[in-house]
C-alpha cells in the first residue's frame, strides 16, 4: 500500500528570488547536521594520541581517578615545558665545540721563512755623514750634533778607533742640500745576505741568496725564503723529516755589531738571528712572533702545519669580513696590526717607519727618535683600544719543536776555520746552522663547529614530547585541526549568520488566489493541482509569489 505523500512548504520571493527564499531552510538543515564546538572537543579528546586526556574526561572514571590523571597530566606538561625551555635557552647561547683531526697529504707547501740579524747597522759601513745625521737616533750624540761623553768612553774602552775618528766633527761641514733617506740608509748599513749565507740547501739541492726576498721589519733589513715574490715559485716538500726542508749555515758577523752605549730600540744585547715561519699571504712580525737562533749551535726546527677554522659571531669571535686596508688584500692579525700601527704613526708623527707599507713620507732619524719609536711603544704597551685585531675565521700557523746541538765540534772546528778562512774562535762565536723541516707529511685541522642547532632542538623536544605525553608532530597537527574547527564554528560562523538573509515571517505558507472570493476563506483555500515538478503556485494579495514544495 502506497504511503500518502508528505508536503513541506517554503515561502520564496518572485522569479529569481525564489532560490534565495529556499536557502534558509537548507542552511538550517545543514546547520543542524554540523557538530557544535562541544561535540568537536569531545571527539578530539576521545581520538587524540595525547596520553591522559581520554581518562581525564572519561565518564567511566571516578572523581579520584580523574583527579589523579589531571595531576599526572599537568606534571608531565610542566616537565615538558621546563625541558623545552632549557633546550631553547641552550640554543640561544650559541654553543660551539672544537674538533681536532689529522689530514694526510701527498705533498705540502713549504712555509715562508723570514730571518733577521739582531743587529741593525754594520759598524764598518757607517760614514761620517751617516753618524752626523743619525747619531742622535743611535744615542751617540745630542740633538745639536755634539757627541755624548759616555759614548766616547765606551768606544775608547772597546778599542773602536775607526768609529771614534768618524765621530770627530770639528772640521766637518754637511752638505746644505743633503736629505737623508732612512730606507736607503737601512738597506746599505744592514747585514747583506750574500755575505752572511755560507751554505743553503732545500731538499738536498743547492740554493743561494737569490732564492730570498728582501723585506724590512723593525729589525731593519731582513730576508724571506719561499716568499713567492721576485719570480720565485712556491716550493713544496714530498717527505717529512730532516733533510727534506731548508738547511742554511749563516755567519752572523758579530764584529759588525754596533757597540751598545745606551738603551735604544735599535741596539741589541743579543747575538744571533730572529726567525719566523708564516704563510706567504701573511707579513712577518718578527719582533713579537719570531724565535731566536743562537750562534755556535745547529738548531733543528720540526714544524707542523695547523689549519684553524673558527666560527663568526654569535658562535665565535672571528672576523669573516674582508680587511679594510689600502695596504693588504688578505686579512691576518699581523696585517691588521701593521696597518693599524701605520695609521697611528701617520696621525701622530706625519710619517711612517721603513717597514710600514704605503707611499707616505718615511720618518727621518730625528723623527724616529723623537716621535715614531715612543709613539709605537706607547701603542703596543699601553693603548689597548686603538688597535683591536680579531682572529680571522680561517688561518694557517706552524707549530714548532726546537732542539739543538753544539757546532762546531772539536773535530770540525779546524776544518771549518780553514774552509771559511776564519779563526776557530770566530767560527764558534758567529756560525750557526738552521734546519727547518716538516715533522710528517700531514697537517692538523682545528675546526670550530656549532654544538647545537635547530635540528637538535626539534629532536630533543620531540623526544621529550613522546616521553612525557606520547605526542608527535602528527599530534600537533591534530591539535591545530581541532583549533581550526572551533575557530570556524565560533568566529566564522558568527559572521556567516550575521550576513544570512531573514526568512519570510508568515503564519501560513499557502495563500488563496483570491481570498475575497465568496465561499472561500484563507484557512480553507482549495488545494492547487500538483505540477509535474512537484511545485504548486499560489498568489497572495501582498504582491508576493509563493511556492508549495511537495515532497513525494
Amino acid at each position: 500500500m502506497a504511503e500518502a505523500p508528505t508536503t513541506e512548504s517554503v515561502a520564496l520571493g518572485p522569479s529569481k528570488k525564489s532560490n534565495a527564499q529556499e536557502t534558509p531552510l537548507k542552511n538550517t538543515e545543514s546547520k543542524s547536521l554540523k557538530p557544535s564546538w562541544r561535540e568537536l572537543t569531545v571527539s578530539f579528546v576521545m581520538r587524540t594520541k595525547v596520553h591522559g586526556l581520554k581518562f581525564i574526561f572519561s565518564p567511566d572514571k571516578s572523581i579520584p581517578q580523574r583527579v589523579i590523571w589531571i595531576m599526572a597530566f599537568f606534571l608531565c606538561i610542566s616537565l615538558l615545558c621546563t625541558w623545552s625551555r632549557n633546550r631553547i635557552l641552550y640554543l640561544m647561547s650559541y654553543p660551539a665545540v672544537t674538533k681536532i683531526y689529522m689530514v694526510w697529504a701527498h705533498n705540502m707547501s713549504f712555509p715562508a721563512v723570514t730571518i733577521c740579524n739582531k743587529n741593525v747597522f754594520r759598524v764598518s759601513t757607517l760614514t761620517k755623514e751617516d753618524l752626523y745625521h743619525s747619531g742622535y737616533w743611535m744615542d751617540l750624540m745630542y740633538h745639536n750634533h755634539t757627541v755624548m761623553e759616555k759614548s766616547l768612553s765606551i768606544l775608547r774602552d772597546s778599542h773602536k778607533q775607526g768609529l771614534l775618528s768618524l765621530l770627530d766633527f770639528n772640521n766637518y761641514n754637511p752638505h746644505p742640500d743633503y736629505r737623508i733617506n732612512t730606507t736607503e740608509m737601512m738597506g746599505r748599513l744592514g747585514h747583506q745576505l750574500e755575505e752572511m749565507l755560507l751554505d743553503c740547501r732545500f731538499r738536498g739541492e743547492i740554493c743561494t741568496h737569490k732564492n730570498f726576498s728582501t723585506i724590512y721589519t723593525r729589525y731593519g733589513k731582513c730576508y724571506t725564503f719561499n716568499s713567492g715574490l721576485d719570480g720565485n715559485p712556491l716550493l713544496t716538500t714530498l717527505k717529512g723529516g730532516t733533510g727534506n726542508g731548508l738547511e742554511i749555515m749563516l755567519d752572523i758577523q758579530q764584529d759588525e755589531y754596533l757597540p751598545v752605549w745606551g738603551e735604544t730600540d735599535e741596539t741589541s744585547y743579543e747575538a744571533g738571528i730572529k726567525v719566523q715561519l708564516h704563510t706567504q699571504s701573511e707579513p712577518p712580525f718578527l719582533h713579537e712572533l719570531g724565535f731566536g737562533v743562537a750562534p755556535g749551535f745547529q738548531t733543528f726546527v720540526s714544524t707542523q702545519e695547523q689549519r684553524l677554522q673558527y666560527l663568526p659571531p654569535p658562535w665565535g669571535d672571528c672576523k669573516s669580513t674582508p680587511i679594510d686596508s689600502e695596504f693588504f688584500s688578505t686579512y691576518s692579525i699581523t696585517a691588521c696590526r701593521i696597518d693599524c700601527e701605520t695609521r697611528y704613526l701617520l696621525e701622530n708623527c706625519n710619517c711612517r717607519m721603513v717597514h710600514m707599507p704605503g707611499t707616505s713620507t718615511v720618518c727621518t732619524p730625528e723623527q724616529y727618535k723623537d716621535c715614531a719609536d715612543p709613539a709605537l711603544d706607547f701603542l703596543v704597551e699601553k693603548d689597548n683600544d686603538y688597535c683591536v685585531c680579531q682572529t680571522p675565521c680561517n688561518m694557517t700557523r706552524y707549530g714548532k719543536e726546537l732542539s739543538m746541538v753544539k757546532i762546531p765540534s772539536k773535530a770540525s772546528a779546524k776544518y771549518l776555520a780553514k774552509k771559511f778562512n776564519k779563526t776557530e774562535q770566530y767560527i764558534g762565536e758567529n756560525i750557526l746552522v738552521l734546519d727547518i723541516f716538516f715533522e710528517a707529511l700531514n697537517y692538523e685541522k682545528i675546526e670550530q663547529k656549532k654544538a647545537y642547532e635547530i635540528a637538535g632542538l626539534l629532536g630533543d623536544i620531540g623526544g621529550q614530547m613522546g616521553l612525557f605525553i606520547g605526542a608527535s608532530v602528527l599530534t600537533i597537527l591534530e591539535i591545530f585541526d581541532y583549533l581550526y574547527e572551533v575557530f570556524k564554528d565560533k568566529v566564522l560562523g558568527y559572521f556567516i549568520r550575521k550576513k544570512r538573509p531573514q526568512r519570510c515571517q508568515s503564519d501560513n505558507l499557502e495563500f488563496p488566489e483570491n481570498p475575497t472570493s465568496p465561499g472561500v476563506t484563507p484557512n480553507h483555500a482549495p488545494r492547487a493541482p500538483v505540477t509535474p515538478s512537484g511545485v504548486t503556485r499560489t498568489v497572495s494579495d501582498s504582491r508576493r509569489t509563493c511556492y508549495l514544495v511537495t515532497r513525494l
